[in-house]
């Protein structure tokens, strides 16, 4: 009771993949690709408009000759992400209905793979397991566990069940497949506020609205604080520290930019807000109408 896809890398063993998860060189990658031609996060599924979509994270897809950012994924479909790298899509499920967690303050998502609850500053839901996360829940079709690291509880759920996490109700219930889907507009043209507090960075935009905590906050406030773009190593630096060794940094930093993207696309804003470009620049994008208000 899940959107899925099973991809296989050449003659590989074939991989599923649920909205979320990277392809990549990158060991935590769910499907990962040891090789110097393939970026450290390559590739995203994401669920999007009633379709599984693979996104290009860095560089390009090529489909059919074509070279594309994004693309549908159906069975059969051939992907190449580097001159002989080819992805194999196989069969991909999008059934009418998903599992979905709803509490206070937590609007209804769907529950695909591995998510953690984070409660503080604002209910939200996080890919993988996350330090420091409320609870951990994980699982398939219409059976589920949740993991409370505070109490060292472990539950077994099912649709229709209600938990308490920290105080706060929080109920499995079913979500229409085009409901679970990330809008392919990601908050439209409409102008962007951002708020931004050196630990927080709350973003509106329209209807859709998040608070973004962490390295990713810190991303944003000191694109903002620099005032324009700045290569990706000085970033990580002022990030991790001067004397983190640059081989090292990589990975993290490309880690980073995807949990932020991640993060931008689950609340339905744009996720083009800080790109990284073919010359190792990371910018800020604002366009017009967009606002800041530095608090910094």
């Amino acid at each position: 009771m899940r959107a899925h896809v099973s991809i296989s890398v050449g003659a590989g063993p074939p991989h599923l993949l649920v909205h979320g998860d990277v392809i990549g060189r990158l060991r935590t990658a769910r499907l990962p690709i040891d090789d110097p031609r393939v970026s450290e996060a390559h590739a995203l599924v994401s669920l999007r408009g009633g379709q599984l979509k693979l996104l290009a994270l860095r560089g390009r897809l090529r489909v059919d000759e074509h070279t594309l950012t994004s693309v549908a994924l159906a069975e059969g479909m051939r992907v190449e992400l580097a001159p002989g790298i080819v992805l194999h899509v196989g069969e991909v499920v999008l059934p009418d209905v998903v599992v979905g967690l709803v509490g206070e303050g937590l609007p209804r998502q769907p529950l695909d793979g591995v998510r953690s609850l984070v409660l503080r500053p604002r209910p939200r839901l996080e890919v993988g397991v996350v330090a420091g996360a409320d609870a951990v829940l994980w699982g398939e079709d219409e059976h589920y566990r949740a993991r409370l690291p505070a109490t060292g509880e472990e539950l077994t759920l099912a649709l229709g069940d209600t938990f308490t996490v920290a105080g706060r109700e929080l109920h499995l219930v079913p979500i229409r497949l085009r409901d679970a889907s990330v809008p392919s507009t990601l908050g439209g043209a409409a102008p962007l506020h951002l708020i931004a507090s050196y630990d927080t960075v709350q973003l509106h935009q329209s209807e859709f609205s998040c608070v973004i905590g962490g390295i990713g906050a810190r991303i944003v406030c000191e694109l903002i604080d620099l005032g324009g773009p700045v290569a990706w190593d000085v970033l990580a630096s002022e990030l991790w520290g001067a004397d983190e060794d640059r081989v090292d940094l990589r990975p993290r930093f490309d880690m980073a930019m995807t949990r932020l993207r991640r993060r931008l696309r689950g609340a339905g804003i744009r996720d083009d807000l800080v790109v990284l470009t073919g010359t190792g620049q990371v910018e800020l994008v604002l366009r017009a109408g967009d606002r800041v208000e530095d608090r910094l």
